[in-house]
């Protein structure tokens, strides 16, 4: 298990990059293969990794579409 959220995020993005997940994706492999489930993993996640599944979530339309500023 890991010791903090930190590691945790850091071991998704391994995971995202490795097999060409997206965040969500990761996240889901990564309770499957540990036999949990998705809200025993919660206190695990942290600002970064948050914002990265929303951004996800939104794409994929589960969130509905916010303006961007082109900067």
């Amino acid at each position: 298990m890991f010791k903090n959220s930190n590691e945790f995020s850091l071991h998704i993005e391994q995971l995202v990059q490795e097999k060409r997940l997206n965040y969500m994706d990761a996240v889901l492999d990564y309770c499957q293969e540990n036999s949990l489930e998705p809200s025993d993993i919660s206190k695990l996640i942290n600002k970064s990794l948050k914002d990265k599944l929303e951004m996800n979530f939104r794409e994929l339309n589960y969130l509905p579409k916010q303006a961007q500023l082109d900067v």
